[in-house]
């Protein structure tokens, strides 16, 4: 494959050493990586790379643009909002942090960290901007259908199922791309963390062992699991889009995972229902001990 259409990661950092320990852990990871000493230069080659960068690796302290103007730009730039940053700083007070994450920071990194979990971070980072892209491009596809919908029942039972019926839900609705990325992560929560049993615990682990996929198939095929279903209901009102989902499971704490936390800043997951609530929802509700939630879209 040609150079110029390898994806990219872009690091940026004033810092050489710290670039070349980062070009070093990440050397073997699959992406070319793009390298620039302060915000102005990273700005730079984010525009003239921005269709092949996948992650931006942004130190927070640096001369000319630091990582919170970059950040604030970046996120005013519809080219390129959606692109995840990885912050990593020896900022570690939880008011910067906050302030990072309120701007658009995906990931946060305190110095010094460990090689590993920054490797995990970035590759999270940056598959899920590959799984939320082509979520876009499908719901795309499908834009000219469905808009006479009024109400429907689903049941699905797989991850594969899940990203389906995502676009699917989607493209009723009248902003799509909005919605698209907030509707995958319930569903995806609702199975592999209800009917499944998947732990926050169990997901890090397994993503750090690189076994989290087939785990969920192991899981997926146990007697107990395998005639477990999700069930999804969709209802369009006049004034409001309604999905509703509902599990098989137990129910989990899902009130701390409403918002961004500090604490789990650099978790390689976890994200997912922050992110359905504060950007493609105008209402996401759980019930009870969490099994069942309630996400609606003002039209």
């Amino acid at each position: 494959m040609p150079e110029s259409a390898r994806q990219a990661l872009l690091l940026v950092d004033d810092d050489e050493n710290n670039i070349d320990i980062l070009c070093l852990d990440l050397e073997d990871c699959g992406y070319d990586l793009l390298t620039a000493r302060d915000g102005v230069e990273g700005w730079r080659l984010l525009q003239d790379h921005k269709d092949r960068i996948k992650a931006v690796l942004l130190d927070r302290m640096m001369p000319n643009m630091d990582g919170m103007e970059f950040t604030r730009k970046l996120k005013a730039d519809e080219s390129v909002a959606r692109i995840p940053i990885v912050m990593q700083t020896a900022a570690a007070e939880k008011e910067q942090v906050v302030e990072g994450i309120s701007a658009g920071v995906y990931y946060y990194l305190t110095k010094p960290y460990e090689a590993g979990i920054m490797r995990s971070v970035v590759e999270a980072a940056a598959q899920d901007f590959e799984r939320y892209a082509a979520l876009r491009d499908e719901v795309a596809e499908l834009k000219k259908n469905g808009r006479l919908m009024r109400e429907g029942r689903f049941g699905i039972q797989t991850l594969g199922d899940a990203h389906q019926l995502s676009t699917f839900l989607a493209n009723l609705f009248p902003d799509s791309e909005r919605v698209v990325t907030g509707i995958l992560e319930i569903l995806l929560n609702a199975v592999e963390h209800g009917n499944l049993g998947i732990t926050y615990e169990d997901k890090g682990r397994l993503i750090r062992e690189g076994s989290w996929e087939a785990e969920v198939e192991r899981r997926l095929a146990l007697p107990a699991n395998k005639d477990k279903t999700v069930d999804v209901h969709f209802a369009r009102a006049s004034d409001r889009i309604e999905i509703t989902v509902r599990d098989q499971g137990e129910g989990f704490d899902w009130e701390r995972f409403l918002d961004f936390d500090p604490a789990r800043a650099s978790d390689s997951h976890g994200r997912g229902i922050a992110l359905a609530r504060l950007l493609s929802f105008d209402s996401l509700q759980y019930l009870g001990t969490g099994s069942c939630v309630t996400g609606s879209v003002k039209i």
